[in-house]
């Protein structure tokens, strides 16, 4: 327990200078008092009583079973307890009289010695290793990056024991397992959102042209965090891959109207012109809807807030830069890297 006590000290000074740390505290693990009694072994062999009897009566200051009540089915433990005013009281302690081998009564002081001593208040354990929890909270940084100040810190400053060991749990837990599953979700849904694209146009050229609106919307995302001041987490990370399938819808109202002026017989210039023209109030709309959908949830200030305002912040910069992205670059895009759609005139002649 000392060691627990001095190294989680030691560690609790090095967390607490760190950019990002607050409430910074250590785990109570000692104060208890604690009532201790220790036979004295020359005491009870000039009275020539066992220790056997002295530790009979220290163990009636507690709760000692000496029979059961039975009441039809229902069992109950007959006890006995010392009467409450002389568990409670040292010196009435002190005074309990202890019966010899020749019939005298030897007081308790006489036989062992009675002291109050500061004990554990409470033994943690965890694998069968006792434990003991420094807690921090982490305000206006992300907790990844705090973990990696405060394992560097420690690394450096605190020189643990042999046997003694840090590991690092609570939301930094949780986060390092939610990332595990999302470096195996965001490729999945990123994957699903281009199958879907080809099967809706069929092409591969047009597909990635509207998956084009995944990374303008990753860059809105990481743009919004930064100019709230809003550190990365998990519900960022979960925002970043809903924003990924919001941000192309505008871009696939768009293509959709310019794949349909081509199949009209116009140049893919003047079918880019006129469905960038004719679809600004649709995109305008897709992108607005979803934007403003999310804007109590980035002003939240209550409970869930944590939650709630990365997600909201990364789906409204997303699809802010998703929809600019409609209006002023896909049309550039498509005009540029489009050429190869084919379009058919009148006499069914076939154009590239």
């Amino acid at each position: 327990f000392d060691i627990l006590k001095e190294k989680a000290e030691e560690i609790r000074r090095v967390v607490a200078v760190i950019p990002g740390a607050a409430d910074v505290t250590v785990e109570q693990i000692t104060g208890l008092p604690i009532l201790r009694i220790d036979v004295d072994r020359q005491a009870i062999a000039r009275f020539g009583i066992p220790a056997e009897e002295v530790l009979e009566v220290v163990e009636n200051l507690g709760t000692r079973q000496v029979g059961e009540v039975v009441e039809g089915q229902m069992r109950f433990d007959l006890v006995m307890r010392l009467d409450i005013s002389y568990r409670n009281d040292p010196n009435q302690i002190e005074r309990l009289l202890v019966t010899g081998p020749d019939g005298q009564r030897i007081p308790l002081a006489q036989l062992a010695n009675i002291e109050i001593v500061e004990g554990p208040s409470t033994i943690n354990r965890e694998w069968a290793k006792r434990r003991i929890t420094i807690q921090a909270n982490v305000r206006d940084r992300d907790v990844g990056s705090f973990v990696s100040s405060v394992r560097s810190s420690i690394n450096d400053g605190v020189e643990l024991p042999s046997g003694y060991y840090v590991r690092y749990g609570g939301q930094f837990e949780h986060l390092e397992r939610a990332r595990t599953r999302l470096m195996i979700v965001v490729p999945i849904a990123l994957l699903l959102i281009f199958s879907l694209l080809y099967l809706t146009f069929g092409r591969a050229r047009d597909a990635l042209l509207v998956f084009t609106g995944v990374p303008f919307a990753v860059v809105g995302g990481i743009i919004a965090l930064w100019l709230r001041g809003v550190p990365f987490s998990i519900s960022a990370g979960v925002g970043f891959v809903a924003v990924s399938g919001v941000s192309v819808l505008g871009q696939l109202v768009l293509v959709s109207q310019i794949r349909h002026l081509l199949d009209a017989g116009r140049e893919i210039v003047e079918a880019t012109q006129i469905a960038a023209e004719t679809r600004l109030r649709p995109v305008l709309m897709t992108g607005l809807v979803a934007a403003l959908g999310f804007v109590p949830m980035a002003l939240n200030t209550g409970v869930g807030a944590e939650v709630q305002r990365p997600l909201a912040t990364v789906v409204i910069g997303g699809v802010i830069t998703s929809m600019l992205a409609t209006l002023l670059v896909l049309p550039l895009l498509y005009t540029t890297f489009g050429k190869g759609v084919e379009s058919t005139d009148g006499e069914g002649e076939i154009k590239l």
